[in-house]
């Protein structure tokens, strides 16, 4: 290949050149009309006085000032911060623990943790979140033991608490802090375990002294995102903490915007301001954990393989435990719910109960209309989530990625709404939405665009992690051959790229399909995702049917994801054959 046409001298590269500022242009436009929007909006609505139908008033600061004086306020805020990090040294604790048993020692069934942490993240939180309150409520089987055990009939549990929230978030999230954690113990060099090993440590002073110190700046940055994630959890503080009357920022949002008629813009946006900048901050110190890693690398050979560090006698217990981690994630709540779904009203484990089962449940619902429509909705509105952003993300990263002039921007206005929580955003949404012409809201479209704008940092991440795959000298030889933008973009990045587009697409929706914090604040009588739906459900005490509606949706998930993960595995066959 000739230097001029490495250095964009040649005529062809110039057009192509021209071509791609407009399309950067263009990009940049239809990205900034989706991002830039729901923060004006809310910094608006915080500072002007609002009408139902989200149009501004005068200006004041009447908002923020009833903040700063409210008790409830700084209550619902140190409630945030205990819930938060409470969660996140749970999760830390189980999820690191079980990551540098799988990744770092000899300890057998291995597998079961890596099935938990894959079928854990496809199951609906709020579903999870019902299994753990019957388990741990009032006539609960962990109370019932309790009684049991102590003799004394009013000893209880009180899972309407601040406690019994941190206890079911953090069990939430250590899959999810399994699976950074492991990728990370999986990289560390053993040498230095072996070392500690051979000069007469044993096992929890190798983990404490060498593993977790050198693992120290990506636990950190873990933990923090588990904080920034809990700050943010709506599931948990509105189905364990409000009965509870331990409110939180994310609920104190909801119930501003749901108790009031008509809704308070003004004053739940300013609460959501405060939110918003308290998410910021702490996505901004992540950043700055995450570049500090590279402090903390070993260098290795080429030819490195990571060695299982020998546990000895301590073997045994390190595979009880995940035993233990697979049977209180996984297997305790999925049998309760089982249980729950085939029972004709909500009751504990009991040998009576036995002789109640019945398939009642399932046949309401594979029965009723409403469910049916409720899953196509659903998936409709995931699908066509997971498809606008992939295709909005892959042209944005194509670009950003190959640095084209002014492309550095898209990539931030496509991050950008990584740090609106999903409720906060909802807020945003809905008066964008109220002060539209034309009826959005109430509508599909207004899902599909609100989940669009929330899941764009994860489609820009997915795409520019599979085009940095593409070598560049790929697309050259094909300009050189005469080959169009719109050809380069069909016929050699689209395909070589596909398996991480396919990767994303298919979180996106997962994710998509799960979410409640957005979804309840645009929900309406017509359109209602299932995550909505299930909250319905549980509302109007109808846990058992919630219990058989959640597992049929699980089951609906678990068999699109497995599709999905095939369908990758053979676009990655072919962009290799390719």
């Amino acid at each position: 290949m000739s230097a001029s046409h490495r250095n964009g001298e040649g005529p062809g590269v110039t057009k192509q050149f021209d071509a791609t500022r407009v399309f950067v242009a263009l990009m940049g436009l239809v990205l900034a009309l989706l991002t830039i929007p729901p923060l004006w909006f809310l910094a608006q609505g915080s500072l002007h006085t609002t009408t139902a139908t989200g149009h501004f008033g005068e200006f004041t600061l009447d908002y923020y000032a009833k903040l700063a004086s409210e008790r409830r306020f700084a209550s619902s805020l140190w409630n945030s911060t205990v819930f938060a990090l409470g969660s996140a040294v749970l999760a830390i604790t189980m999820g690191g623990l079980v990551a540098w048993i799988v990744e770092r020692t000899n300890a057998p069934f291995k597998s079961f943790a890596w099935l938990t942490a894959i079928i854990s993240l496809g199951t609906p939180f709020i579903l999870y979140v019902t299994a753990w309150l019957f388990l741990l409520g009032r006539n609960g089987p962990l109370n019932e033991f309790l009684r049991w055990a102590s003799g004394d009939p009013r000893l209880t549990f009180n899972v309407a608490s601040m406690w019994g929230m941190v206890l079911i978030e953090g069990f939430l999230w250590s899959p999810m802090s399994f699976l950074l954690l492991a990728a990370v113990f999986r990289a560390s060099n053993s040498d230095f375990e072996e070392a500690a090993q051979m000069s007469g440590a044993g096992v929890g002073k190798v983990l404490r002294l060498i593993s977790m110190k050198l693992a120290m700046p990506a636990v950190a940055a873990v933990a923090l995102l588990v904080v920034i994630r809990s700050i943010e959890a709506f599931e948990v503080p509105a189905l364990v903490g409000l009965p509870g009357n331990v409110r939180v920022l994310t609920t104190d949002i909801y119930l501003d915007l749901k108790q009031r008629v008509p809704p308070d813009f003004g004053y739940a946006s300013a609460f959501s301001m405060v939110l918003l900048a308290i998410a910021a901050v702490l996505l901004w110190f992540y950043s700055r954990l995450s570049k500090n890693a590279a402090r903390y690398h070993t260098v290795t050979g080429k030819g490195y393989r990571p060695r299982p560090f020998d546990l000895g006698r301590a073997r045994p217990f390190a595979g009880a435990f995940v035993l233990f981690n697979f049977t209180l994630i996984l297997v305790i709540p999925n049998a309760a719910l089982l249980w729950q779904s085939l029972m004709p009203f909500s009751q504990s484990f009991s040998l009576r109960g036995l002789g109640l089962l019945t398939l009642e449940n399932y046949r309401t619902v594979f029965s009723a209309g409403n469910y049916g429509s409720l899953v196509w909705q659903t998936l409709l509105i995931s699908a066509s989530s997971a498809t606008t952003t992939v295709l909005l993300t892959v042209f944005a990263a194509w670009l950003a990625v190959r640095r084209r002039p002014g492309a550095w921007a898209l990539d931030q206005l496509a991050t950008s709404t990584l740090v609106f929580p999903g409720i906060v955003l909802g807020v945003a949404m809905m008066q964008i939405f109220l002060s539209l012409p034309v009826s959005v809201y109430g509508t599909i479209w207004a899902f599909i665009i609100a989940f669009t704008i929330r899941y764009l940092p994860y489609g820009m991440r997915y795409a520019s992690s599979g085009i940095l795959q593409v070598h560049p000298e790929l697309e050259e030889s094909a300009t050189v051959s005469g080959a169009t933008t719109a050809t380069i973009l069909r016929r050699v990045v689209l395909p070589l790229a596909a398996p991480a587009l396919v990767a994303g697409w298919l979180f996106i929706f997962l994710v998509a399909s799960r979410d409640l914090s957005l979804a309840v604040i645009l929900a309406s009588p017509s359109v209602q995702p299932v995550a909505v739906a299930m909250l319905d459900l549980w509302s109007n005490g109808q846990g058992t049917e919630l219990a058989a509606f959640g597992l049929v949706w699980t089951a609906i998930m678990a068999i699109i994801a497995a599709m999905f993960h095939m369908l990758g595995r053979g676009a990655m066959s072919l962009g290799s054959r390719g």
